[in-house]
């Protein structure tokens, strides 16, 4: 921006909408211009201005009609609308049988509005937020991409554009092509109209300015707007790069195109027949993905090798979950046996990914090379069980494609509490519980029989839940709960449960409930050689103690009746949807003494390690590690829609 304070500007309140500043005469309009300009204007005053041509259907209808004869496509091709505002050009397209179409705009208002408009169309269009200069697609997954209405050239340099058009080569398959649609610098240089005033409605009109930028090679325009009643609701400057023939086919090249040719020249007819601006005249010009000179697995059409990075834990830090409070050599093992494993699927490439330190950082990087991420880092960001949502979030923000539960399902599934109270509106047992608090005192009245185990309500892996967790009278309680408040704190809430004698359960699936998925088959905890005496649990002395008497308990196949097995399928069912789990889960159980199962828990992301309850089930299914390990791969490369990298 310029030296606003040498300006005579007012400030005016629109109604209850924002201030707005509001200049007077502008003798440099580039001076006044924000380098990034895009991210602000693009709203509903965008759509009211331009709504002449963007919001014409019938503009729409006959421009996609061209740009798919010069595509020459058929349905089943996969086609990205780059920059695709509201989604005009996708949406029509899909709507012509196209059943692959992807639609990406940095603008939120925008993008929220082309999923609305597609939805009320019933349109599957998959839209989605970001930076046309970082794709947040895998390589060569597009036949086409359009950049389309004069959406090119927004940026301040040159290099931008041509990151932009690399972006695109990258995600095109080899021979795949690009067309584009923007105005024509040779005739807008000399053509365009310094000064416009035009009524958009009854109630809207709009004032313009142009000039050409000191290198003319930009289109500085600014725009008034006007409401008759709320008075000026924007004073907006932005700019367009000018682009001619000869100049983009020269950056279409430099950015690794081929045959490159000039299709068509638009010249828009407008219902209001006044100032169309950057639309008045515009060039389409087509070329071809060429990747010859590019590494084998960009060129591949099908990639023989599809990046995967592997999320863990960070054996560098501390953990108190692990009985060492750090990692020592069963867990180093454990790791050794996963990368093994992943090493038989020769079909990817691993990257490993265990330092925390450098791990936002490293994001975008990750964003880039990989196509997919395996999260396995159930211990948590830092190594803190109760950031394990946060590795999921943070592969959101950066909108990476990961296996498993998102950062709310891993929240909600976090606190046992509240996975009682969803089961229980779904009229799915529980057993009887009670919340305690960190402000109850310790003497508490409760109404529970005994006996009844005391856990803490947030975390997984058995962590506090020992032999001395069930109680058999107020006084073991008691002295339970001044335990685990000693050992992990007084600001965290306890769940005081009816402890259940019959079989110890667990449910398993691999898949996702919207396409193909697997129930493992079920297990059931061996307590056989357990000595006299010792409660029968699987807690945390089973899982990390090996002089423990737990370490004696095995995992069997469940014997349970057929109408048992089809309740604990059709529920554990319900709740993955319900949760909204993704790709691999398991649900513990335990039957009362009417045999009835109640839900003690839900494990978004289980444990994944080659002796864990869930490869425990794969292996009684015939499933080794190493398939199991894929088949949570597969499951998420069939929700993403990633199948079609891979080699088959």
């Amino acid at each position: 921006m310029g030296n606003v304070s040498q300006i005579n500007s007012a400030k005016r309140m629109t109604g209850k909408q924002r201030e707005v500043d509001v200049l007077g005469p502008v003798e440099d309009l580039e001076s006044y211009v924000r380098a990034d300009w895009w991210r602000h204007i693009f709203n509903a005053n965008y759509l009211r201005t331009d709504g002449d041509v963007v919001n014409d259907i019938n503009i729409t209808s006959n421009e996609v009609e061209i740009f798919l004869d010069y595509l020459d496509l058929e349905p089943e091709v996969f086609i990205l609308d780059l920059c695709c505002g509201q989604g005009r050009h996708s949406i029509e397209i899909a709507s012509r049988g196209f059943t692959n179409v992807f639609g990406l705009d940095r603008s939120h208002y925008l993008v929220t509005r082309a999923r609305s408009n597609a939805k009320k169309a019933g349109l599957n269009v998959k839209f989605k937020e970001g930076d046309a200069r970082k794709l947040p697609y895998p390589n060569n997954h597009f036949d086409a991409v359009t950049i389309l209405g004069n959406s090119f050239g927004y940026f301040e340099s040159k290099q931008d554009d041509v990151l932009v058009l690399k972006e695109v080569l990258r995600v095109l398959k080899p021979q795949g092509k690009l067309l584009i649609d923007i105005t024509d610098g040779e005739y807008m240089q000399s053509m365009f109209v310094p000064r416009s005033w035009e009524w958009i409605d009854k109630n809207y009109f709009v004032c313009r300015e142009r000039s050409l930028s000191s290198d003319r090679e930009r289109l500085i325009s600014r725009e008034v707007i006007t409401h008759v009643k709320k008075g000026v609701v924007a004073d907006q400057f932005y700019a367009e790069r000018l682009y001619n023939q000869e100049e983009i086919n020269k950056l279409l090249k430099t950015a690794g195109f081929c045959q490159i040719e000039l299709k068509h020249k638009i010249e828009t007819d407008s219902q209001r027949a006044q100032d169309l601006g950057m639309m008045a005249q515009r060039i389409v010009i087509k070329g071809i993905a060429d990747k010859k000179d590019l590494p084998a697995a960009i060129q591949a059409t099908d990639m023989e090798i599809h990046n995967i990075a592997v999320f863990l834990g960070d054996p560098t830090r501390s953990d108190i979950i692990k009985p060492s409070a750090s990692f020592d050599e069963d867990d180093f093992f454990t790791i050794a046996e996963l990368k093994r494993a992943l090493a038989d699927l020769t079909r990817y490439k691993f990257t490993f990914v265990d330092n925390h330190e450098y791990m936002i950082r490293n994001m975008m990087d990750i964003r880039k090379e990989c196509d997919l991420v395996l999260n396995l880092c159930d211990e948590g960001f830092n190594n803190d069980a109760r950031k394990e949502l946060h590795v999921a979030a943070l592969l959101e923000m950066f909108d990476i494609p990961y296996t498993g539960g998102t950062p709310q399902c891993l929240a909600h599934c976090y606190d046992k509490s509240l996975i009682r109270g969803v089961a229980k509106e779904m009229d799915i047992p529980v057993p009887d519980a009670y919340l305690v608090k960190p402000e109850d005192t310790l003497f508490i009245d409760i109404t529970i029989p005994f006996p009844v185990i005391i856990k803490p309500n947030y975390g997984d892996s058995s962590f506090g839940i020992t032999q001395s967790s069930v109680c058999y009278n107020v006084t073991q309680l008691e002295q339970a709960i001044l335990n685990i408040r000693n050992q992990f704190g007084y600001d965290k809430p306890l769940l005081i449960e009816q402890f259940l004698t019959g079989k110890d359960i667990s449910v398993g699936i691999i898949g996702n409930s919207s396409g193909s998925f697997k129930f493992l088959p079920i297990i059931q905890e061996d307590y056989s050689a357990l000595p006299e005496g010792f409660p029968r649990i699987c807690g945390y002395e089973a899982k990390w103690q090996q002089d423990s008497p737990y370490w004696s308990i095995k995992s069997i196949p469940a014997d349970l009746p057929t109408q048992t097995e089809e309740f604990l399928f059709a529920s554990c069912l319900k709740l993955f949807e319900r949760m909204e789990c993704r790709d691999y889960a398991r649900f513990d159980w335990r039957l009362d003494r009417n045999e009835t199962p109640r839900l003690l828990e839900i494990n978004p992301n289980p444990g994944w390690c080659w002796d864990g309850h869930l490869a425990k089930m794969a292996k009684i299914a015939g499933i080794t590690y190493e398939k199991m390990l894929y088949k949570i791969i597969q499951a998420a490369e069939k929700r993403l829609k990633l199948e079609r990298l891979t080699v088959h």
